[in-house]
């Protein structure tokens, strides 16, 4: 059974211009383990798709499984849920709660979740990033690569079966780009878990087993392994 299957998934939405439709007929299918990188031309519907996949956006039509449950049946509340204990998402901005530590960003999905043992899971989290020596500190004394790393740690931290990320490397230089692409694929292997993500980067890409192009709202091309750059 496929990690993540959409169905003829389309995504529209009301503007004061009228309707807009964003995704068309999507369908396909995510393995098991499987890396799959998303790409296209700016407003193409990359991040709108990974939304899609979240359970972040509501699709319009058609249907969409995660982990063999139907997210298109789901109400907000349980979509939540969801993703608290399944999904990890990373977005291209941080998202860090500026009041709290590192330490405390990174245990409050896990806290949400009832774990136990929150702060000793998400310390271990933040050994694994590189930012044990970081974990008092909060985000407005953070490097923009450091802030990304307390992200990726945070989204990992409760072993989420699926990994979205949406431009994880765009906000950042190319050394701390390249840092943050090794983090992604360790963190994947370290959890055993499937990886979604979109980027512009062709090196990211060219890293997946399988990059698919997309173009006006429609999946415009599929690819293996290599060849993935834009």
């Amino acid at each position: 059974m496929p990690v993540l299957s959409l169905k003829d998934a389309s995504l529209s939405l009301e503007s004061n211009a009228g309707r807009i439709d964003i995704l068309h007929g999507i369908t396909l299918d995510v393995a098991a383990n499987e890396t799959l990188g998303l790409i296209g031309p700016s407003g193409s519907g990359k991040s709108s798709l990974l939304m899609l996949m979240g359970g972040l956006e509501q699709a319009s039509g058609g249907t969409i499984h995660a982990l063999g449950q139907d997210l298109t049946a789901m109400d907000e509340d349980a979509l939540a849920r969801f993703r608290r204990d399944a999904m990890g998402v990373v977005f291209q901005s941080f998202h860090l709660i500026p009041t709290m530590t590192a330490l405390e960003n990174v245990a409050t999905p896990l806290e949400l979740a009832g774990a136990d043992d929150a702060f000793d899971l998400a310390a271990a989290e933040l050994a694994r990033v590189g930012l044990a020596h970081r974990a008092d500190h909060y985000p407005a004394q953070l490097s923009g690569g450091e802030q990304q790393r307390v992200a990726l740690a945070r989204a990992a931290a409760p072993r989420p079966k699926i990994l979205l990320a949406d431009e994880p490397t765009g906000n950042l230089d190319a050394t701390n780009g390249a840092a943050i692409m090794d983090l992604l694929f360790d963190l994947r292997d370290a959890h055993d878990a499937t990886l979604v993500l979109v980027t512009h980067s062709a090196e990211l890409a060219a890293r997946c087993d399988r990059v698919i192009r997309l173009r006006d709202g429609r999946i415009d091309d599929t690819m293996t392994m290599a060849g993935a750059a834009e």
